[in-house]
C-alpha cells in the first residue's frame, strides 16, 4: 500500500512515500475506507518530532484525519489516532461521520479536528454569549479561521485577530473579524483592549503559548474567558496564580478534543451543523492546498513554519 511512514523522529527529512507499507486490517468496532484526502494537522509536525501530547512509537503512518468511502458505500470522515496518511486506513465507528452529498472531501476533512475544535471552543469552552468581545489568535489557520466565524455565528458583539503577517490579518477581516492585531506588539495586553474600544475582553482563544498567552490573561475583563488549545510557539507560559484569577473573576481552561468524543451525540450534531452552513454558504472553509502525498515534507516544512493558512489536505492517489 503506498502511504508516508516515519522511521526516525526528526525534521520534514524523516517523512518518506513509501509504496510497501502493509495494509491495515480493521478488527471489531472498526472499519476500512478508501482514502479520498488526509488532513494535515500542527499535530502532525510535533508527532513527528516526538513532541506530542501523547508519545508516538516508530515505525509510524501518521495522520489523523481522513475522508473517504467504506465497502459498503457509505461515504466518512474520521479522526484515527495515525495511519491517515496513506490510501487505505482503518477507523474506528466512534470517531466517524456521515459526510453528506453536498460536501465536498477538503471542507469533510477540514470540518474534523479543526472545525470540531473550533465548534467546542466557541461554544463550551470559551461559553460565547450574544453581545462578547472574543479574541481568536492565529485566525488566519484551520481552527482559527472557523473560529472567527463561529463566534460571529453565535453573536458575538465583537471579533478581534490576531495574525503574524499583514495578508492573514486581512483574511480574518474578510471572514468577519471587526479588528485585526499582530501578536508580536511589544504590549499586546493594550492592542487587545485597544482593539475592543479601549475595554477588556470577554473570551480569548490561544493556541499559541509564552508572552501571547501571558499578555492575553492580563487582557480579560471580570468573569472573563481564556481556552488554551494548544502551544504552537513551543514556549510554555507562564503559570497563573489562582489568586490572580479570583481578583479578575476570570477563568482559564484547557481543552483538547479527544476528551470531546465522550459526548459523542453533541460532535455528530455539530459536525451536521456545520456541514449545513458550509453547504449554505454560512461557513466558509478556507483552503491552505490540496497537495499530492507525494509533496508532504513540502507541506510539513511550510506547516512548521506557520506559512500556510487554512485547511491542507493530501491527496494519496497523488
Amino acid at each position: 500500500m503506498r502511504a508516508v511512514q516515519i522511521t526516525e523522529f526528526g525534521g520534514p527529512e524523516v517523512v518518506v512515500v513509501r509504496d510497501d507499507v502493509p495494509e491495515p486490517v480493521a478488527g471489531p468496532g472498526e472499519v476500512l475506507v478508501e482514502v479520498a484526502r488526509s488532513g494535515v494537522n500542527f499535530a502532525d509536525t510535533l508527532m513527528r518530532e516526538n513532541g506530542y501530547i501523547t508519545a508516538a512509537t516508530l515505525p509510524l503512518v501518521p495522520g489523523g484525519e481522513v475522508v473517504g468511502t467504506a465497502a459498503d458505500g457509505r461515504r466518512l470522515a474520521a479522526m484515527t489516532e495515525r495511519g491517515g496518511y496513506a490510501e487505505r486506513a482503518v477507523v474506528s465507528e466512534g470517531y466517524a461521520f456521515e459526510v453528506p452529498d453536498d460536501l465536498d472531501d477538503v471542507s469533510a476533512v477540514a470540518l474534523l479536528a479543526q472545525g470540531l475544535t473550533a465548534w467546542w471552543l466557541v461554544n463550551h469552552t470559551g461559553r460565547v454569549r450574544p453581545g462578547d468581545s472574543v479574541v481568536v489568535h492565529a485566525a488566519a489557520g484551520g481552527v482559527g479561521s472557523l473560529a472567527v466565524q463561529l463566534a460571529r455565528l453565535a453573536g458575538a458583539g465583537r471579533v478581534i485577530a490576531t495574525a503574524s503577517a499583514q495578508d492573514k490579518r486581512d483574511l480574518a477581516v474578510s471572514l468577519g473579524a471587526d479588528a485585526a492585531v499582530d501578536p508580536a506588539e511589544d504590549d499586546l495586553t493594550a492592542a487587545l483592549c485597544a482593539a475592543n474600544g479601549g475595554k477588556p475582553v470577554d473570551v480569548v482563544l490561544e493556541m499559541t503559548g509564552g508572552r501571547v498567552t501571558d499578555q492575553s490573561v492580563a487582557a480579560l475583563a471580570p468573569f472573563g474567558r481564556l481556552a488554551f488549545y494548544g502551544m504552537a510557539g513551543g514556549v510554555a507560559p507562564t503559570p497563573v496564580e489562582p489568586r490572580e484569577l479570583q481578583r479578575g473573576s476570570a477563568t482559564v481552561s484547557g481543552f483538547w478534543l479527544i476528551h470531546a468524543f465522550a459526548r459523542r451525540d453533541v460532535l455528530t450534531a455539530a459536525y451536521a451543523e456545520m456541514a449545513k452552513q458550509v453547504a449554505s454558504g454560512q461557513l466558509r472553509v478556507v483552503r491552505g492546498g490540496d497537495f499530492p502525498m507525494s509533496q508532504v515534507r513540502e507541506v510539513h516544512a511550510e506547516l512548521a513554519g506557520r506559512r500556510t493558512t487554512g485547511k491542507l489536505v493530501l491527496d494519496p492517489r497523488r
